[in-house]
């Protein structure tokens, strides 16, 4: 038998295509049928351009919806199992307003499974016969929330529980909690889901319910800006009852001076609810303004698992209260310090200024857990939005701002 390599095939010659070729193709034509189908579709208020029940009832997946600005009262709509874009567009958001009329409907919006980006959209009014109204409601899927505000919502975004489903928030507002007694609304209600990501959002005005509940497997929350306010009366600014692996970098938390509760961050109040639980909390800055003493942190120890690593580094705590003294772990960096000694608070300037003397005593935050870079790449940036930091640096201020 001759063992003769075959001569390369004859220019013009096709070779009989692989499986795997044929598979490649066939994923190929796939994608590009569906980029050939995808479609903006154009919706406004006054009928003039598409009604946008109609637009979504038309709509395929990977479609674009683009909401002319405007007023757009008692819409409840849902979403089951569609991969679509809802993009507020022009100088104004448009407005999906529930106008504070309580209904049978959970949420102005609800999201049943699928993957949905909302851009650029205002939910306000949202009330239920029940009391748990919503903006946004997700039943399983993917959401992801960018440049998006809420107000005057009983929850702003309430989430059900669904260990796969997925939530991301981006320079989004959540704001002005109605005030009803007893009715312990949250800004952000987050159930068992596998992650929950903030980066570059702003929470201010809650009303005896917390500002940012979490029982995700995952929560990550960076560069926002979690201050009630002077008219705010929240509970927790952050409350994650179930544990879970926590990360909260570069954040301002402060606690209103009509707080209802003293304590600030709170983690595993219930008990944990998944099998890895770990907190890192690096370089935020909590700030307490009332007279009384503050939990800036409080763990609950007795209700999670031996062994669940708590990292604390580089936060600046502004006021009265605890943090290291009552709660296990590593506590590194971080300093304690008045109101008076930051730039301007008035003005919401947070940082240390240029003659303080806590400037560059952090420690690395880089160092601070064995594998992972805990370091801040950006900081909060008025009023929206996260600016990166600049690259390089070999020294840590305490707190969110290194500038």
């Amino acid at each position: 038998m001759s063992t003769e390599p075959s001569p390369p095939p004859r220019p013009g010659r096709r070779t009989r295509p692989t499986p795997w070729r044929l598979a490649c193709f066939a994923w190929l034509g796939l994608g590009l049928g569906m980029l050939a189908r995808a479609e903006t579709l154009l919706v406004g208020p006054d009928g003039a351009q598409q009604r946008l029940e109609d637009a979504l009832r038309m709509a395929r997946d990977g479609d674009v919806i683009e909401v002319l600005p405007g007023n757009y009262r008692g819409v409840r709509l849902v979403l089951d199992n569609r991969r679509l874009t809802l993009r507020g567009v022009g100088d104004k958001k448009p407005v999906f307003d529930g106008e504070g009329k309580p209904t049978a409907a959970y949420a102005l919006l609800m999201v049943r499974g699928g993957e949905v980006l909302l851009e650029n959209i205002e939910f306000r009014g949202a009330r239920a016969n029940d009391g748990e109204g919503a903006g946004v409601r997700l039943e399983g899927g993917r959401l992801k929330l960018k440049a998006c505000a809420f107000y005057d919502n009983e929850n702003s975004l309430v989430t059900t529980a669904d260990d796969k489903a997925e939530v991301e928030i981006e320079n989004t507002q959540f704001g002005q909690a109605p005030q009803v007694e007893g009715g312990l609304h949250h800004l952000l209600n987050i159930g068992r889901i596998a992650k929950l990501s903030v980066t570059g959002s702003r929470f201010q005005a809650g009303f005896e319910g917390h500002m940012i509940k979490s029982r995700a497997r995952e929560t990550d929350i960076r560069y926002s800006f979690i201050h009630d306010g002077g008219a705010g009366a929240s509970s927790y600014e952050i409350d994650l009852p179930l544990g879970g692996l926590v990360t909260l970098i570069g954040n301002v938390i402060g606690q209103s001076p009509k707080g209802r509760n003293r304590v600030m961050v709170a983690y595993g109040s219930d008990g944990n609810g998944w099998p890895r639980n770990a907190l890192y909390m690096v370089h935020n800055t909590l700030l307490n303004y009332q007279v009384t003493p503050a939990w800036f942190l409080r763990v609950w120890r007795d209700q999670l698992p031996a062994g669940t690593e708590v990292v604390a580094v580089n936060n600046l705590l502004v006021g009265g209260g605890v943090f290291g003294l009552v709660n296990s772990g590593r506590f590194e960096g971080n300093h304690h310090a008045l109101v008076s000694m930051l730039a301007d608070v008035d003005t919401y300037a947070f940082e240390l200024p240029a003659g303080s003397m806590r400037r560059g005593k952090g420690v690395d935050p880089r160092q601070a857990v064995a594998g992972r870079d805990l370091s801040p790449q950006a900081e909060f940036a008025w009023p929206m939005g996260a600016k990166p930091l600049q690259p390089g640096r070999s020294t840590w201020s305490p707190g969110a701002f290194q500038k």
